[in-house]
C-alpha cells in the first residue's frame, strides 16, 4: 500500500477487495476511483488479519478518517474474517458468488488479481453509482453456533442411511431375504437376525456385515446423544414458541423446524413472501427477451439446499397427515404424469415454507408482547 501511503489528499472512500483463500488472501486498495493497490497476507494466524487491519486503519487516519469499505466473496472460509473487520470499525459485505456477475472470459482466465477487480467493480458500483450489491446476510454468531449442531444432526440422517443401503446391498448380492415374520427393517429383531446372519456366513461375508452393523449401531447411538442435544436447544426461549408453532402441523417434525429456524435466522428480513420463495430457491427461473416473455425454466434452486431438503420431506409427509393439504395437492394432480406431481411436490414445498415463515413471525410477535406485558 506503499503508493496510497504517499497520497494524503482528503478522500471520502477507502475500498477494499479481498479474494480470500485458507491460508492466504489477496487485497485490493483504492482511493476513490484511484488505481488498485494489492498486497497479499497470510490468514493461517492472527497476525495477517492484524496486519490487514492496521494497514487500514493508518490508511484512513492519513486521510482524515475516511470511510473504509471492505468486501469479500462468502465461502467455506465462514465470517470470522468479517467478524474481525466490523469490530475494527470497518464497513463489511459478504458477496454472494452466485450474484457476482460472471463472463465466459473470466471462466477461462480467473486468476486472483482478476477476481479482486471484479469484486472491487461491484464493491464502487454501490458505493459510488449506488448499484446493487449482492451481499449475504450475516447471522450473528450464536446463530452460527446453533447452526453447527443442527446441521451434524441433519448429516447424521444421511451417513445412517448410506450405512442401511450398504447393508441392503451386501445382503441382496449374496441372495440373503429378510424373514416373512419380521414386518419391519431397522428394529431390534431385525438387527438381531442381521447379526444371525453374520455369525452363520463365511469368513469374509460375515465380517464385512459385522463391521457394517458396528457402524450401523455407531450412527444410532450418536443420533439418539444429536436428539437430546437439539431437544434441549428447541426448548431455549428463543426457538420454543417457534417451534411448538411450526410442529403444531402434522408432518412438520422437530429437525424439519430448527433447520428451517437456524438456516433462515431472522424471519424479519424477508419482506414479502415472494422474497422468501426466491431465498429459497423455489421460484423459477426465467428465460425472457423481446417478444418472448413468459419462458420459465426449472426452479432457481439458490440460498440453503438443506432448508429444501427438509421442506421436500416435510411435504410428503403434509400432504398425507392432513387433510386440507391432501385435497389441496391431490385436486391438482388427479389423472396427472408423474413429472406434473413432482412439479406439484415443489408447489407443496413453497407452500409450506411461506406457512412457516408466517406461524414464525407470529410465535415471535407473541413473544415480544409477553415481554412487554412483564
Amino acid at each position: 500500500m506503499k503508493i496510497l501511503e504517499e497520497n494524503t489528499e482528503r478522500s471520502k472512500h477507502i475500498f477494499c477487495a479481498i479474494d480470500l483463500h485458507l491460508r492466504s488472501m489477496l487485497t485490493g486498495v483504492c482511493l476513490d476511483r484511484g488505481e488498485l493497490v494489492y498486497a497479499s497476507f497470510n490468514t493461517e494466524d492472527e497476525a495477517g488479519v492484524q496486519a490487514l487491519i492496521g494497514k487500514l486503519h493508518q490508511l484512513r487516519a492519513q486521510h482524515q478518517g475516511s470511510e473504509v469499505h471492505v468486501s469479500y466473496e462468502a465461502s467455506g472460509c465462514g465470517f470470522r474474517l468479517a467478524d474481525r473487520l466490523e469490530d475494527a470499525g470497518f464497513e463489511v459485505s459478504v458477496l454472494a458468488p452466485s450474484h457476482l456477475p460472471q463472463s465466459q472470459k473470466h471462466r477461462s482466465e480467473k486468476t486472483d488479481a482478476k477476481d479482486v477487480i471484479r469484486i472491487m467493480e461491484v464493491l464502487r458500483g454501490s458505493v459510488l453509482a449506488g448499484n446493487r450489491l449482492p451481499k449475504v446476510w450475516i447471522p450473528p454468531e450464536h446463530l452460527r453456533d446453533d447452526r453447527e449442531l443442527v446441521r451434524r444432526r441433519l448429516d447424521l440422517g444421511d451417513s445412517l442411511g448410506q450405512v442401511k443401503n450398504r447393508i441392503h446391498g451386501l445382503l441382496q448380492r449374496w441372495g440373503i431375504r429378510c424373514p416373512d415374520h419380521l414386518k419391519s427393517l431397522w428394529t431390534t429383531k431385525y438387527l438381531s437376525w442381521l447379526d444371525v446372519v453374520a455369525a452363520g456366513s463365511g469368513h469374509g461375508l460375515g465380517e464385512h456385515l459385522k463391521s457394517l452393523l458396528r457402524e450401523l449401531r455407531f450412527w444410532l447411538s450418536e443420533l439418539d446423544q444429536l436428539e437430546q442435544e437439539l431437544l434441549s436447544l428447541s426448548s431455549q426461549g428463543k426457538y420454543e414458541r417457534q417451534v411448538s408453532r411450526l410442529t403444531s402441523l402434522k408432518g412438520v417434525g422437530l429437525l424439519t423446524a430448527m433447520v428451517f429456524l437456524t438456516e433462515l435466522g431472522d424471519l424479519k428480513r424477508f419482506g414479502n413472501r415472494r422474497a422468501l420463495a426466491s431465498y429459497l430457491g423455489l421460484t423459477p427461473r426465467s428465460y425472457e427477451s423481446g417478444e418472448h416473455n413468459d419462458r420459465k425454466g426449472h426452479i432457481s434452486r439458490l440460498g440453503p439446499s438443506r432448508v429444501r431438503k427438509v421442506l421436500n420431506q416435510a411435504a410428503l409427509a403434509v400432504i398425507n397427515f392432513n387433510v386440507d393439504w391432501g385435497r389441496w395437492y391431490r385436486s391438482r394432480t388427479r389423472d396427472s404424469k408423474k413429472v406434473y406431481k413432482k412439479k406439484m411436490i415443489v408447489a407443496v414445498m413453497r407452500r409450506l415454507g411461506i406457512w412457516m415463515w408466517h406461524q414464525g413471525l407470529k410465535a415471535e410477535a407473541g413473544a415480544q408482547l409477553s415481554q412487554a406485558a412483564v
